[in-house]
């Protein structure tokens, strides 16, 4: 009878043992943007090398299209653990920490591949792991563009230009007074309605990347496209501390490794999503623009001087800068 039982305990512990060795770990990741988005596309890759790397043990299941919430919602889902990974704005980050502002300040980066460097180095490591006392730890960025002028009726060349025009900024204070700095006058009003405010010249303009400017429409009814990149926000992509610690070692670096990857190919896309926009708005009929971007970096010099005051950012910022 003994001889029988232990067989069996044996048996069982032999099928439960297999049933874990194969079982797959599905983590959750949802975002609001559509599918043709080169950021979703991104996602997608980072799926395809996690699936490859674990030998098909973990599975990246993604919900675009706002399916499972709001980028707020999808936040606070992952916050209980509900959800292990979303994608939101670095601008999102800086209500969790203070240092994230950084990301947001006007000409802190000398180029696209000078933000690059910068994210993908020490600093950005900083950042991606300095919320995690609040449940979220930061996995890579993502390019997000840069944002620049758009206008309906006078092109704006030189900051002077921007002169008694009323400019759409997001409800943040820095992008107010990045404007006020420039000469503009800010206006914040929701994405949702900015393109009526436009149409019916409650705003003169506002700004933003150029898949932005094209897949909103918004150049049907501004004509002028300022590309003077006053700031460079990355998107983050961030995993829930709750799923996070549950993983084991193994599962952490095939996840992360597929993240980092996915990043070399979203910057691909994004260039190619850009290059794209740019040329359908000028088949439109919208006046292309390239200034000389020293007068506008000038203008704001005050503004990042001000930081002073916040040592801590202030450091951030100088080490940015002296990042080569």
């Amino acid at each position: 009878m003994w001889k029988n039982l232990l067989l069996m305990a044996l048996i069982l512990a032999t099928i439960t043992g297999c049933r874990q060795a194969n079982e797959i770990k599905e983590i959750k990741l949802a975002h609001g943007l559509d599918p043709s988005h080169p950021v979703h596309k991104a996602m997608v890759i980072m799926g395809q090398k996690l699936k490859e790397k674990s030998n098909g043990r973990m599975k990246l299941e993604i919900y675009p299209s706002g399916q499972l919430g709001s980028e707020q919602q999808c936040v606070e889902l992952l916050q209980i653990g509900s959800l292990a990974i979303t994608k939101v704005s670095a601008a999102v980050m800086e209500s969790f920490t203070d240092n994230y502002q950084v990301l947001g300040l006007p000409y802190v980066f000398k180029s696209k591949q000078h933000a690059f460097k910068v994210l993908d180095g020490e600093i950005g490591r900083e950042l991606l792991t300095s919320t995690e006392p609040f449940n979220i730890r930061g996995l890579c960025f993502y390019d997000a563009g840069s944002r620049s002028f758009y206008t309906l009726n006078k092109p704006v060349k030189h900051p002077d230009d921007l002169q008694g025009l009323k400019i759409r900024v997001m409800k943040s204070q820095t992008a107010m007074s990045l404007v006020t700095a420039m000469g503009g006058s800010p206006t914040p009003i929701s994405w949702g309605e900015l393109y009526t405010a436009l149409q019916s010249g409650v705003v003169d303009g506002a700004e933003n990347n150029p898949p932005s400017f094209y897949t909103s429409h918004h150049y049907e009814v501004c004509k002028h496209y300022t590309i003077n990149e006053h700031t460079t926000v990355p998107d983050v992509l961030i995993i829930s501390t709750v799923v996070w610690n549950k993983l084991s070692a193994q599962e952490k670096q095939w996840l992360q490794e597929a993240a980092n990857e996915s990043v070399i190919e979203e910057r691909k896309l994004w260039a190619a999503a850009e290059k794209e926009s740019l040329k359908k708005v000028q088949e439109a009929g919208v006046q292309v623009i390239y200034p000389d971007k020293e007068p506008f970096a000038e203008k704001v010099q005050a503004l990042l001087d001000s930081y002073k005051e916040q040592p801590e950012l202030y450091n951030l910022i100088q080490r940015i800068q002296s990042t080569n």
